[in-house]
């Protein structure tokens, strides 16, 4: 029997067999998350067999112990999916440029090099306008009160996904639950985009069933407590079920999710990852703090619910190694690793491609300084080879955002 015959069959039994417990370990303590993003903007290094390998060894030599890689973005599968090709959202078969399955081979050198590889499910219910899930079922995409279907992000303008309709639910659990059974991985990692901006919900679907539920029409402000928690408390319910279904198919899979700083999630992005940490939805949280400077960055680390996650399970700040229009220093990067350590926080980078190439110091120093912090070895900076062709699609991270009040 193929795997696009299997799936609805072992989705249908993972949401029937009683939930596993998560892959926490007994004191979240006794582990610091050393992680960093591999994005669509690092496809060039993992496409080529031997730099991919060589990598991984020089992330495994430094000190890392977590590769987030992208396996969903724009709308496209970067690993061979019958669900996407099936569907007929993608029309091609990625592969690296020897013909190999990226993802396959990068979590088999990750394991060799004690690397835990954690597929990353970039987009979430984000789609691009002109992609073809999008074009293809238009009834999927939820709409702001004035009908408009579209917003602005940091990766351009975005659709968004309905997460309140089975269709939409089903679609996602398919592919996650592909890239998890296929191949055999350790977990799962969401981020930011598993979330739907708080202006969103007013398309027919979604007001009839708010009606339903509770007698009312939907608020005409998108910010009123009752109607934010009414949206943010089903985007749990379905990672509850979705999370249900990973562990029933990979026991023991790690649940991560990366999603903003708490107060902007919930109030502006409907995600209660709070709750997820406590419902035991996740097994791990990465929060993204990317501030350019330490007087705004350590606030967050006091945060009442990071340090109720830090009791919890393990949890990091994530910060930025750079942009290519926006370095980051290297004595930054060391000031904020020590300053999450004294919390007794992990740290993740976004992204690879910034850790040692994008920096204002020579890639020598740089990797120098990550070994000192990991207590790892820096060893060579790996020489640049640039591919030719069109660069691949990337999302960069949300902008640097003050605290609400």
């Amino acid at each position: 029997m193929g795997l696009a015959k299997l799936l609805p069959l072992l989705l249908a039994a993972a949401l029937q067999w009683p939930q596993q417990v998560g892959a926490q370990p007994a004191n979240p303590q006794t582990l610091e998350l050393r992680g960093v993003w591999l994005t669509a903007n690092d496809m060039p290094v993992l496409r080529a067999r031997t730099r991919m390998q060589a990598t991984v060894n020089q992330l495994a030599d430094l000190g890392f112990n977590r590769l987030y890689a992208v396996v969903w973005n724009g709308g496209m599968a970067y690993y061979p999916s019958q669900v996407s090709e099936g569907r007929q959202f993608q029309n091609f078969t990625y592969r690296g440029l020897q013909g190999q399955d990226v993802i396959g081979e990068l979590i088999t050198a990750g394991r060799s090099r004690g690397l835990v590889v954690l597929p990353w499910f970039e987009f979430g219910f984000m789609a691009p306008p002109d992609s073809e899930l999008a074009r293809r079922h238009r009834s999927w995409l939820t709409q702001k009160r004035d009908g408009g279907l579209s917003s602005i992000s940091a990766a351009g303008e975005v659709v968004w996904l309905n997460p309140f309709r089975p269709e939409v639910q089903q679609l996602i659990t398919e592919l996650v639950l592909e890239v998890v059974s296929q191949y055999g991985a350790d977990g799962i990692q969401f981020d930011d985009h598993m979330s739907l901006p708080r202006e969103f919900g007013y398309d027919p679907f979604t007001v009839a069933l708010y009606r339903k539920e509770t007698g009312h029409e939907p608020p005409a402000n998108e910010a009123e407590p009752s109607w934010v928690k009414w949206r943010a408390d089903r985007i749990t319910a379905f990672m509850e079920q979705l999370a249900k279904a990973v562990r029933n198919a990979r026991p023991g899979a790690i649940i991560s999710i990366s999603p903003n700083y708490y107060d902007f999630a919930y109030k502006l992005q409907l995600q209660d990852w709070r709750s997820w940490v406590q419902r035991g939805i996740a097994d791990e949280l990465l929060i993204q703090i990317y501030r350019p400077d330490l007087a705004s960055y350590l606030p967050q680390l006091e945060k009442p619910e990071v340090q109720e996650s830090l009791g919890l399970i393990p949890t990091a700040v994530a910060v930025m190694s750079g942009q290519r229009n926006r370095p980051t220093p290297l004595a930054l990067i060391r000031q904020k690793v020590e300053a999450n350590r004294a919390k007794g926080l992990g740290v993740a980078f976004f992204y690879l491609e910034s850790l040692w190439s994008l920096g204002p110091e020579p890639a020598a120093e740089r990797l120098s300084g990550l070994a000192d912090l990991f207590g790892g070895l820096p060893g060579p900076p790996l020489p640049s080879q640039p591919l030719p062709g069109k660069p691949l699609p990337g999302t960069p991270p949300p902008p640097d955002l003050p605290p609400l009040p």
